[in-house]
């Protein structure tokens, strides 16, 4: 098993991770084992694009023409001209 060092935790987060160990019935230190595997072990569920997220939003309003899903696009900044 491995170990490693967390240095310059916030005082805040150490009391949190207190308390929630805590409220778990578990030492600090193994409440911070379960959060890692958590965090490691699930796997984030693929989300929709803007474009697809904006028009299933507004599709009861009469949206129903297609947006573009503008992936690695660059973007350019508005001109401010006076």
């Amino acid at each position: 098993m491995a170990q490693f060092v967390v240095r310059n935790l916030d005082d805040d987060v150490k009391v949190a991770l207190q308390q929630r160990a805590r409220a778990h019935g578990r030492s600090m230190e193994e409440e911070v084992r379960q959060i890692l595997r958590r965090v490691v072990y699930d796997r984030p569920e693929a989300s929709e694009g803007l474009g697809s997220r904006m028009a299933a939003r507004f599709a009861d309003v009469g949206l129903d023409q297609p947006l573009p899903e503008l992936r690695d696009q660059r973007i350019e900044p508005m001109a401010m001209d006076q």
